[in-house]
């Protein structure tokens, strides 16, 4: 086995590139295929989560059609903004992973029309003294944001070097 023609890697992070993106071998179609497919999970996890909340709802009296789990505020807020949070991510991937593709309007008219599905079902089975909806609304366009700020300083970022670079 001396000549064997991959040696035994070293034990250790080593073990991570075997899972890691690499140029040389694969295409970035396949890199955008996976990325989709997890996106997709992703997005259908989190939607049925935000949908069917964890605990289910209550089935009669004042409550009834309302999350049980909103009965732990602290909790159901993480729950709620961690999971809107995902869900906002996913949609965003599937939206620039498949920009100037075919039927890339149909995409995004449906993942719009799942974000606006998910808010109201979440605004349906919450009761309104339970969660201040601003904070979901935040986590919804946090990816959002992220990214038109990433782009916004990339595109100023030579301005403001040479700025700072001739005034300090």
């Amino acid at each position: 086995m001396a000549d064997a023609p991959n040696p035994p890697k070293k034990p250790g992070w080593n073990w991570w590139k075997n899972f890691q993106y690499d140029e040389g071998q694969d295409s970035p179609g396949d890199a955008r295929n996976v990325l989709l497919i997890v996106a997709a999970l992703i997005a259908a996890v989190t939607f049925q989560a935000g949908v069917n909340p964890p605990g289910g709802v209550w089935q009669d009296g004042h409550y009834a059609g309302r999350a049980i789990y909103a009965t732990q505020k602290a909790p159901f807020y993480v729950f709620l903004i961690s999971n809107t949070l995902a869900l906002s991510t996913a949609i965003f991937i599937i939206i620039s992973l498949t920009y100037k593709f075919p039927f890339h309007l149909e995409v995004l008219v449906a993942t719009v029309s799942m974000i606006v599905t998910y808010g109201s079902a979440v605004f349906a089975v919450t009761p309104g003294e339970s969660v201040q909806f601003r904070y979901v609304l935040t986590a919804a366009a946090l990816p959002f944001i992220i990214r038109f700020s990433i782009q916004v300083f990339k595109m100023y970022k030579p301005k403001c070097v040479s700025y700072f670079m001739n005034h300090f």
